[in-house]
């Protein structure tokens, strides 16, 4: 199965096959077009053992996503196998097959087992469909159990599940783990990288105060160290309808529990019911400048939480319901309260958010946040009692309860016996049978949507969330021929780890951004902006948007954060959107260069459809994501990769330089190996490049300048 989000990937947990592609390939496939790949390698993943009490499945997959990232499984397949997989549920299967993206592999596949047979009768499926399907994977040899022998890999990894700690993942990356017990030393060594060089840290008080080492004994000596320490140690005086507080580096101002996968696990779940129910019975509250909300990844989870008796407790820490699905995860968590976010900006403090969903990149939560991080559904509950992330919650209290005596996690940690329990008692199979025996058939108001007739999309020349793309414009029935790129100026150069988010973000538009600034010309309120998510059908939203990431660094402008870069040859600093009009008023050719890890994250076709609306011919970078590169082909830009070996800094490109790229006149071919040269001040560096076209029908989209093209014309030939 192929879906167009890139957590489809989830569906491996059941044994069944299936993985993301880019929306340009899915609409290659709707109008007929079969998919081409290259046959995959196939990564074992051994599993022994069971997870200790205390561990839970999103510290599991946070393990894994580390280790797969390390050893690197992009484009390739990931199994599991071994004893250890028959002691995790189809729950946990799925949450470590949907963070297959994140890991970077195409799949995390788990075979059909026991387990799965459990989760399709819990899940409300017939009892005849169970026999058919259990004895279908049994003829095929499909079916695991103790007895079978294990599959042969010729790469494999091994983990025991028993060496699974509690932990987080972050403040940028979902691969970033960190032990809970280490969790307080990481958020400061990162936060004092922040503030590297400035004029009132003293670096050599640093390394105390990430340890908390030092001999401060008392009040007078605790004030000259913290003077030491400068700006690390600022705060802010808030005043607002729930009183007077501080905000600091490290306040969590955001907590949610989110995700489609974490949040439809019974197991996380409860516990995060079962930890707000002990902490209100103990006296805890959540701090008064933290946004909490509840996105659940299912309607049942609503019905096992209400009959378990949790509802009540998370609502009395304010995690009440917002929805269902991608919520803060994807950028939706709204606004903060201006108070907040002023103090944040005037203090130039870290906030932080902490979320249990599978991406914490950059700019990606919200733009007051510059930390994010990942975590289970109990441990988001936790730190939102704690209201900051610089705590070691295996040490400090999280607060004082109604007694007046300190509360530790430990006091309010649910045992297995307890979520083992709750499950057993609220999770039923008729809840998956009422809630989805009309889900393919909408409510009263997808009833009520009024279907024009015809057969054509009725274009609304006003509207401006959803507008006729260009992609079509200029398309005759004659075929281009494939030409080199000669004369080309860098529009970014751009470093490791740049995410689909940094290219194309999906949350909230800037009121002084090239995407907000048009909305305000067309009568747009800032207040009913929305987000780029749900403008994606306006082209005119999206293209000033394209590298817009209020937290992207274009090494271009050093120092500055966001979507800017300088025209060239002039040198005039510009948003990246306005560097584009200009280029392209002056016919000048764009390439993006980019380190490792290029589009990593989701499976946004408006990473790729952006990019070449601002008139980008070729990527030039390290290595790319799977789906990013296919994206990026399926629009007819070239993803170009640096030989092994090589790299900007290796061949000491600046952005500066002139490019042109030869060996593309007469035809291309799978992975041919193509010739740039880059000029800058009379002098001429050349060097080799991949062209990650990586199937013979992949060529034919870039000849007739991408999918749709391609597709049109095979649809007006047919």
């Amino acid at each position: 199965m192929l879906g167009t989000d890139s957590h489809t990937t989830m569906i491996n947990g059941l044994g069944v096959l299936g993985w993301g592609v880019g929306g340009i390939e899915a609409e290659a496939a709707m109008l007929g077009r079969s998919m081409t790949m290259m046959i995959p390698e196939v990564v074992g993943f051994r599993l022994a053992g069971s997870l200790r009490p205390g561990a839970t499945a999103t510290d599991l997959v946070l393990t894994v996503t580390q280790m797969l990232r390390k050893k690197g499984v992009v484009g390739k397949f990931v199994e599991y196998f071994g004893p250890g997989v028959a002691s995790l549920p189809v729950a946990d299967r799925a949450t470590l097959g949907n963070m297959s993206p994140e890991y970077g592999a195409t799949v995390g596949f788990f075979p059909v087992d026991d387990q799965t047979l459990a989760y399709l009768r819990l899940t409300g499926r017939n009892e005849s469909q169970v026999k058919l399907i259990e004895a279908y994977c049994k003829a095929q040899g499909l079916f695991n159990s103790a007895t079978a022998p294990e599959p042969k890999f010729s790469d494999t990894l091994e983990l025991d599940l028993s060496s699974v700690v509690p932990s987080l993942a972050g403040p940028r990356r979902p691969q970033d783990r960190v032990a809970l017990t280490s969790a307080k030393s990481d958020f400061r060594r990162e936060l004092a990288k922040e503030f590297d060089g400035h004029p009132s840290v003293d670096p050599t008080a640093i390394a105390d105060w990430i340890d908390e080492g030092g001999q401060v004994v008392s009040s007078e000596e605790a004030a000259a160290f913290d003077k030491k320490l400068g700006h690390i140690k600022n705060k802010v005086e808030v005043a607002s309808d729930e009183g007077r507080y501080a905000l600091t580096h490290g306040s969590i101002v955001i907590a949610a529990i989110t995700s489609c996968t974490n949040t439809s696990n019974p197991s996380v779940m409860l516990a995060a019911g079962i930890l707000a129910k002990k902490a209100v019975a103990r006296g805890l509250t959540i701090k008064p400048w933290v946004k909490t909300s509840l996105a659940p990844g299912s309607k049942v989870v609503t019905q096992y939480l209400k009959r378990a008796g949790l509802t009540e407790s998370l609502e009395k820490l304010r995690f009440n319901l917002v929805g269902y699905g991608c919520t803060t995860c994807i950028g939706n968590s709204g606004p903060i309260a201006e108070a907040i976010a002023g103090a944040v900006k005037q203090g130039n403090l870290v906030a932080c958010a902490i979320l249990s969903g599978n991406r914490n990149f950059e700019g990606r939560i919200n733009p007051v946040v510059r930390f994010n991080y990942l975590a289970s559904p109990p441990l988001v509950v936790a730190y939102a009692i704690a209201g900051t992330i610089d705590i070691d919650l295996q040490k400090q209290p999280l607060g004082t309860g109604s007694d007046g005596a300190h509360v530790f996690l430990r006091d309010i940690w649910p045992s297995q016996e307890e979520v083992a329990a709750a499950a057993t008692s609220s999770v039923h199979a008729s809840m998956f049978a009422s809630e989805y025996a009309g889900v393919f058939e909408g409510d009263e108001r997808w009833q009520s949507l009024k279907v024009p007739a015809g057969n054509l999309f009725r274009w609304e020349p006003d509207s401006l969330y959803v507008k006729a793309p260009p992609f079509f414009d200029g398309v005759t029935a004659k075929v281009g021929e494939f030409s080199d790129i000669a004369g080309a100026r860098v529009l970014a150069v751009l470093g490791d780890s740049v995410t689909t988010d940094h290219i194309s973000p999906a949350g909230s538009i800037g009121p002084d951004s090239p995407a907000g600034k048009y909305l305000i010309e067309h009568g747009v309120h800032p207040k009913d902006f929305n987000s780029y998510g749900a403008r994606r059908g306006n082209h005119e939203v999206m293209m000033r948007g394209t590298f817009a990431n209020i937290r992207l660094k274009n090494l271009m402008v050093p120092g500055v954060e966001g979507g800017f870069t300088i025209h060239l040859p002039d040198s005039e600093k510009m948003t990246i959107f306005e560097a584009s009009e200009r280029y392209q008023k002056e016919n000048v050719p764009l390439i993006v260069i980019a380190g490792k890890e290029y589009g990593t994250g989701s499976s946004r076709d408006w990473a790729a459809k952006g990019t070449l609306l601002l008139g980008v011919r070729a990527a030039i970078a390290e290595n790319f994501e799977r789906i990013h590169r296919s994206n990026l082909i399926g629009m007819g830009v070239l993803a170009l990769e640096f030989k092994p070996g090589q790299s900007r800094h290796t061949l000491g490109l600046t952005g500066r330089e002139v490019f042109s790229i030869s060996g593309m006149k007469g035809g291309i071919k799978p992975h041919q190996t193509l010739k740039v040269r880059a000029e800058l001040d009379g002098k001429a560096t050349e060097f080799e490049v991949t062209l990650r076209v990586d199937t013979p029908e992949e060529v034919e989209y870039i000849r007739h300048g991408g999918i749709l093209p391609y597709v049109l014309r095979d649809l007006l030939s047919a």
